[in-house]
């Protein structure tokens, strides 16, 4: 397909498409003239994946490092995932910090790995510091449930990840973290509403029985 059917079929402008060609987060065409190129259906695949992670907050830094690590996932998948997910927010312009007291003693509670140079503690450190500072500290039941809850979501994205190829489950984590964690946020706090509106209309009935 011409650029023209590329930016149609995308919803993506020729502007930001040529700004994600010289970036090189979006490969070239195969070149037919001076002028023109042909663009294929992993074009439409990868202009999908970059909308996604931008939606998602990333700065075209970070997305081109994840579109690297799908085109190049080397031989250790587990590392690639890793490095892929660590390029995604939240970012924090503090230094990281060498000690991660609250995130190892929560993740030694739960009897998960910790690894500090994976971003993600240090995300827990300074999110378990934050939660204490307004005094609604994490106490062991409130670990203890979120981690068993958590797990399971984890448990489900894991078994999900396509096998078919590395770069597909690349793809698949990073899109599945980026994607659907707000996704998980929204359901959290819908819950939190349902909960209360039947405590109240239990009470209601309580109140005029």
């Amino acid at each position: 397909m011409r650029v023209s059917e590329l930016v149609q079929r995308s919803g993506v402008p020729l502007a930001t498409v040529k700004y994600y060609l010289r970036e090189g987060v979006l490969m070239p065409g195969v070149t037919t003239s001076a002028t023109q190129a042909d663009y294929g259906d992993e074009h439409l695949h990868r202009l999908a994946l970059i909308k996604a992670l931008a939606g998602a907050g990333l700065p075209i830094q970070k997305i081109r490092l994840i579109t690297a690590l799908v085109e190049h996932p080397g031989d250790d998948l587990h590392d690639t995932i890793g490095r892929a997910i660590a390029a995604l927010p939240p970012y924090s312009d503090a230094p990281r910090s060498a000690d991660h007291p609250r995130a190892r003693r929560a993740l030694e509670h739960l009897g998960q790995v910790y690894d500090p140079s994976y971003p993600a503690v240090e995300q827990l450190e300074r999110a378990l510091e934050a939660v204490e500072s307004v005094g609604i500290p994490m106490t062991d039941e409130r670990l203890d449930a979120y981690g068993r809850h958590v797990r399971g979501i984890a448990e489900i994205d894991f078994a999900l990840i396509p096998t078919e190829s590395a770069q597909a489950a690349v793809e698949y984590s990073v899109l599945g973290t980026a994607i659907y964690e707000p996704v998980i946020a929204a359901m959290r706090r819908l819950a939190h509403q349902d909960i209360s509106a039947k405590h109240r209309e239990e009470n209601s009935k309580k109140d005029t029985a």
